[in-house]
């Protein structure tokens, strides 16, 4: 018997809706990187895009455990000496609803070429209404 590989000819991409109301930050970005590097799917290959796209609505909503809410912070720089700044979770919800989501997706996604790729197939909305529904996706419950 031989072992089923996956080509590129196989592949069926697929859209799928997920409710970020009331999940948890980092286990609903590692359901995420699942679907978007396609190992929810049976014939899972490693060195083919088998991936599909992700649409995460409600994302304003997105829950932390502890005291994450006040002591989680995101950090960049400007490029300017002194230049460090930061928002904590809280203020990142309220100003950019989307980061947080993002942010925690991109740090579990493999460091290589593919992860600019799987990112752009990942759309998150603040609220309840997304402006995807040409791609006909499919409603996932995690």
């Amino acid at each position: 018997m031989k072992t089923y590989m996956k080509r590129k000819e196989d592949i069926k991409f697929k859209w799928y809706v997920v409710d970020a109301k009331d999940q948890v930050l980092g286990r609903l970005a590692s359901k995420i990187v699942s679907i978007l590097k396609g190992k929810n799917s049976p014939d899972y290959t490693p060195h083919v895009d088998g991936g599909n796209g992700v649409i995460v609505i409600n994302a304003k909503e997105v829950k932390v455990t502890g005291n994450k809410l006040n002591d989680k912070k995101y950090y960049w720089h400007t490029g300017h000496p002194g230049g460090i700044k930061y928002l904590t979770f809280k203020e990142a919800i309220e100003k950019k609803p989307e980061m947080p989501i993002m942010r925690a997706v991109k740090g579990m996604l493999r460091k290589n070429r593919m992860r600019d790729l799987l990112l752009t197939r990942l759309r998150v909305f603040p609220g309840a209404e997304h402006n995807m529904n040409a791609q006909k996706p499919e409603k996932l419950e995690i």
